[in-house]
């Protein structure tokens, strides 16, 4: 099984909006508050992971996971 791109598709972006024009589709992102770059051919690029969120009801909001400290404990170790 092939492991899916970390963006959605030209056709699942396409599908998804319902409008396969790159100015329909930046459009519909907008209005709609998603999260978008758009790559040098000017073609909205969405995360994979953000629209699986976003389409869940969950409200990705950009805030960046920090690892909690740790300290390296050997006291069980014998």
């Amino acid at each position: 099984m092939e492991t899916p791109s970390e963006f959605l598709s030209r056709k699942e972006l396409a599908d998804m909006i319902g409008a396969s024009s790159a100015k329909k589709q930046i459009e519909w992102l907008t209005i709609r508050g998603w999260k978008y770059e758009l790559n040098a051919a000017h073609k909205p690029i969405v995360g994979r992971i953000y629209a699986r969120l976003k389409l869940a009801g969950v409200r990705p909001n950009g805030a960046v996971a920090v690892e909690e400290p740790w300290t390296l404990d050997l006291s069980r170790v014998s």
